[in-house]
């Protein structure tokens, strides 16, 4: 499998419009914001060749194109503060955010570089909380668990009547 980098690459070259050029200046603009920025891809199916990701510490934003928008996905968005109001998409969640970019859109780089160091040092400042993933993930479906009932001793059982 090629590294994510590679895809990213690819990616931006077979898109040929102005998603790809968004998808790039995005990807230099995190790359600036935070040069330890780990590229992958993820997800891959047969229905998808994956997504492009981006990492440090835990997943910090995804670089998805669509036919009409470049969407970054936040992995931990709502736990990120929004005082430039970027987060135009996904805002109903409990833990992702997104910024959908649409042709001719302008980006706020200052404001964009702000949100990837909060988000990375979200991940790094929390390094037990989830790293993203899906819905598959290792807590999906599960609830919290109920306490298990203590022992007791034979003579503190209730008496009933005795």
């Amino acid at each position: 499998m090629e590294s994510g980098s590679a895809f990213i690459d690819e990616r931006i070259k077979q898109l040929g419009d102005w998603r790809g050029k968004m998808l790039a200046k995005v990807r230099a603009i995190i790359h600036a914001a935070d040069p330890e920025i780990v590229e992958e891809r993820k997800w891959v199916r047969a229905t998808s060749p994956g997504t492009p990701v981006f990492s440090h510490g835990g997943i910090v934003c995804t670089g998805e194109t669509y036919k009409d928008v470049v969407k970054m996905t936040f992995a931990k968005g709502a736990a990120l503060q929004d005082p430039s109001g970027l987060f135009n998409s996904s805002l109903e969640g409990n833990v992702r955010r997104a910024i959908d970019i649409h042709e001719g859109d302008k980006v706020d780089e200052a404001a964009l570089k702000d949100f990837i160091r909060a988000a990375v040092a979200l991940n790094l400042n929390h390094p037990n909380e989830s790293k993203g993933g899906t819905r598959r993930g290792p807590r999906a479906g599960k609830s919290k668990s109920k306490p298990k009932p203590r022992p007791r001793a034979p003579d503190s059982r209730p008496s009933f009547g005795r």
